[in-house]
């Protein structure tokens, strides 16, 4: 009859309960590092300590606690194997390998489960887990070799992300994925403009605002800031050239790039005896001149072009620029019309009817009476946008320069810089920021000033008005009075107000597309369905009168004009005016007027070394001139 020793399942009920009662105490029972044998030991296998005859077999997996087991003779004999390829028959294979079989597990994962004395390795087979004995003539299997595992991941919510770990508070999974898209590692936050759109960081500490939505960013690699390295080699050899010697830092301070990127090409040139030192610097840099070879690459380079200022952007750059800093998606409210006109006096009634016209930031007609303020409006349609955007000084278009900053049209306003020897600007000097502009074109505008204009002697291309108004006002004052016929400039212009986007034609031939990015005013005295057909009329969405100011307005403007012209004001003078003047004849109330007057007067004064003020027979005397032939 057998006992309960003899019985495997009480004996792993016993082991078992022995292991959870040694948990936590795995050094004092180290050497039991081997599961027990999952299954009962064969009759006629050799006890512990007792002399063996034949092959040495494997050491007992028993635990040392427990007592051997009753054993009968085999049934068959067993193979020859070596005491570490070949367990005995039946039984399981060592769980713990040989030192050359398996390597330290990693310091983070320890192997088996600590305190608990025979238990696997990890990535062994389970002790527990019952298997079928191997034949005893069956190859020995190959030693199993753990592999260190890399360490799981852990759980969003136990383990932060990095985004969360970096702040004082954690946050949820969902919102650090928020967080990682509008935030930047060299900058600013990322924006959004409208639905698509979407505005890159600035430079470190920059935060974009509807003033200066987009600023650019110093390119750290000519690769990455997509630079022709070729153009930019020619540009040092045409200034050396034209200046005849200059330190490093000078040299990248004229092509505005970093003196770290502009330095390598200096050295090579240097290397291929094309520039040569003539002296060193305090500063740690040196005097470039050209040498005799490099003279003679300049004066080549110079025959294809003569341009040699800051480094042009890629098209590609500006076009981006362009929808950062669009004024389609800014949409100004009354105030901000309010604060644009602040200095004129508008009708509430007028100012409800620009107001949409402008926030569409499509194109408009003005038209009415001359006198009435229509260009005066329209200069001062930029002011209800954002204040600042940023333009390249100069576009690369394969190989061709075309120049885009104009100071006769932009008003240059540069954030701050930091003086001295260390720039951490953090903008890309290649570009310039302008306030957002306005320009005006009159009776002089022709043709070709719509499009490139390229000099045959400098090789430079200049942009056209309407590329250089991108982001903000391009007015056309006195439409109908230029030079070039009404249908011209409506056939050249057709497409691009209706599909936001312009062809213009390179001196090499080439034909590039840009963006037609503004809002188009036409200023005009006459009536608009007398100078356009309604296939023109259909892509000027509004078309809004500017008329004569009523009475009351009229006297609240000279009132305001005695003030800018300081000419002292007198209400009786004024009434004086208006019933002697204006009544009597029926003559229009212009806004022009006032001013106009009040100069005369004034005039009038300083010319007879009188007092300047307001008198009736000085009023009678300015509406003699001013009122002659009208």
């Amino acid at each position: 009859m057998s006992t309960s020793s003899d019985n495997p399942d009480a004996q792993l009920d016993a082991l078992i309960s022995r292991i959870h009662s040694l948990t936590g105490a795995a050094k004092k029972t180290a050497s039991l590092t081997t599961p027990r044998p999952a299954t009962p030991q064969q009759p006629g296998q050799p006890q512990p300590n007792q002399p063996q005859q034949g092959p040495p077999a494997l050491p007992n997996t028993r635990p040392q606690s427990q007592p051997p087991q009753n054993q009968s003779p085999p049934s068959q004999p067993p193979a020859t194997a070596s005491p570490a390829a070949t367990p005995p028959v039946g039984a399981r294979p060592p769980m713990t390998p040989t030192p050359q079989a398996m390597p330290a597990a990693p310091p983070s994962r320890p192997v088996g489960t600590p305190g608990v004395p025979g238990a696997p390795a990890i990535g062994q087979p389970n002790a527990n887990t019952p298997t079928r004995p191997r034949p005893a003539n069956a190859p020995a299997p190959p030693a199993q070799v753990a592999k260190p595992q890399a360490p799981k991941p852990a759980p969003v919510a136990q383990s932060p992300t990095p985004q969360a770990t970096a702040n004082p508070k954690a946050v949820p999974a969902a919102d650090a994925a928020k967080a990682d898209e509008s935030e930047a590692p060299t900058g600013g936050p990322k924006q959004t403009l409208g639905a698509a759109i979407e505005i890159p960081a600035g430079p470190l500490g920059f935060k974009g605002s509807r003033d200066e939505p987009w600023r650019p960013v110093e390119p750290e690699t000519l690769y990455g800031g997509g630079i022709n390295e070729s153009i930019l080699e020619a540009i040092v050899y045409r200034y050396l050239l034209t200046a005849g010697e200059s330190e490093g830092r000078k040299i990248a301070d004229q092509v505005k790039l970093p003196f770290r990127l502009v330095e390598p090409i200096l050295t090579r040139l240097k290397m291929e005896q094309n520039i040569a030192y003539k002296n060193a610097t305090a500063t740690n840099d040196y005097v470039y001149i050209l040498t005799e070879t490099g003279r003679q690459i300049a004066r080549n380079h110079s025959t294809d072009c003569t341009y040699f200022g800051a480094c042009p952007v890629q098209l590609s750059d500006y076009i981006k620029s362009v929808k950062y800093q669009t004024i389609e998606g800014q949409y100004p409210k009354k105030a901000d019309l309010v604060r644009a006109f602040s200095d004129l006096l508008i009708n509430p009634k007028m100012l409800n009817r620009l107001g949409p016209a402008i926030a569409s930031g499509r194109g408009m007609f003005l038209f009415g009476f001359p006198g009435n303020g229509k260009t005066s409006i329209a200069e001062r349609v930029t002011g209800a946008f954002g204040k600042y955007i940023w333009i390249p000084r100069s576009v690369d278009v394969d190989g061709d320069i075309m120049r885009v900053f104009d100071p006769m049209n932009h008003e240059i306003a540069m954030p701050e810089e930091s003086s001295g020897l260390l720039d951490i600007g953090g903008f890309d000097k290649r570009w310039v920021r302008i306030k957002r502009p306005t320009i005006v074109a009159g009776g002089e505008l022709t043709m070709e000033m719509l499009e490139v204009l390229h000099n045959p002697e400098s090789k430079i291309s200049e942009s056209p008005l309407q590329m250089k108004s991108n982001c903000g006002t391009l007015v056309i004052d006195d439409f109908g009075r230029q030079k070039m016929r009404v249908d011209e400039l409506l056939n050249r212009w057709i497409v691009p107000l209706e599909k936001r986007y312009d062809y213009l034609n390179m001196a090499s031939g080439k034909k590039i597309q840009v963006p037609f990015d503004q809002l188009v005013i036409f200023s005009t005295n006459l009536e608009p369905k007398d100078l356009v057909d309604d296939a023109f009329l259909r892509r000027i969405p509004y078309k809004i009168e500017v008329e004569n100011p009523p009475e009351q307005d009229f006297r609240k403007l000279c009132e305001i004009m005695c003030r800018v012209t300081k000419v002292p004001y007198n209400a009786d003078a004024i009434d004086y005016l208006v019933e002697a003047h204006y009544k009597p004849t029926n003559r229009p109330f212009r806004n022009c007027q006032p001013r106009d007057l009040l100069l005369q007067v004034r005039n009038y004064c300083l010319y007879n070394d009188l007092e300047i003020e307001l008198k009736n027979e000085y009023l009678d005397f300015a509406c003699e001139n001013y009122f002659s032939v009208m």
